[in-house]
């Protein structure tokens, strides 16, 4: 699959030590996502590539997908934990992403297969997760409609990555995440198309694409 090139990055990025945006707790992050029930069904309106670019063709017939968005209740404070994917892949190979995968006949529902998707990936066994609420589904360009879980990850765990889907997994302060600081808007060429993606350039690391969306979506809803 072409990969695409990324042309420019906007205005300039925080450093790591600038977490100035207090994170909520834990019990704050349940209470946000309290009024929403516990079957978490999908949202009236779908987020996706298109919120940044006008005029893009709507996809059709898409398959259903469901990832974990893990927050870490570290006492350091709440840490996002991120893969990334192996180079070899079809699909998002080496992107940084969530662990998940498409929903199976076999899968109760949403939740489910984000839980069996992030247990086959990292092997974070689901003991660990409590499941809290949704985010607004997220469109792809590859097909797949995804369904984000929310779920609060209780240490001490241990990982194991799966060597052909996973190369890392990594954890970012959940305040960066929140600063606006650090989030911002790059032009990509992809199919010889120009559009544009969020970004959030953490140290290392360059979380882009559907995942940066879908954590935009995530701080709209902790800072509303």
């Amino acid at each position: 699959m072409e990969q695409p090139k990324i042309l420019s990055a906007g205005t300039g990025v925080a450093g790591l030590a600038d977490l100035t945006i207090a994170a909520p707790t834990a019990d704050e992050i349940r209470r946000r996502f309290a009024g929403q029930g516990p079957c978490f069904e999908f949202g009236a309106g779908d987020r996706g590539d298109h919120e940044l670019n006008p005029g893009m063709a709507p996809l059709t017939d898409l398959r259903k997908a469901a990832v974990l968005v893990p927050l870490v209740d570290r006492p350091t404070g709440i840490s996002v934990l991120l893969t990334q994917r192996t180079a070899h892949l079809s699909r998002h190979a080496g992107q940084i992403a969530f662990p998940g995968g498409g929903v199976e006949h076999d899968d109760e529902d949403d939740i489910a297969a984000a839980l069996r998707e992030t247990e086959e990936e990292i092997g974070l066994s689901r003991t660990h997760v409590e499941p809290v609420g949704r985010l607004d589904r997220y469109v792809v360009r590859t097909g797949f409609a995804v369904m984000p879980i929310v779920g609060i990850v209780h240490p001490p765990f241990e990982l194991k990555l799966d060597p052909h889907e996973v190369a890392d997994a990594f954890e970012v302060p959940l305040a960066f995440i929140l600063n606006p600081a650090n989030r911002q808007r790059s032009t990509v060429e992809y199919q010889g198309l120009t559009r544009q993606f969020y970004v959030f350039p953490f140290p290392g690391r360059h979380i882009w694409g559907a995942t940066a969306g879908m954590l935009v979506n995530l701080v709209e809803l902790l800072t509303a």
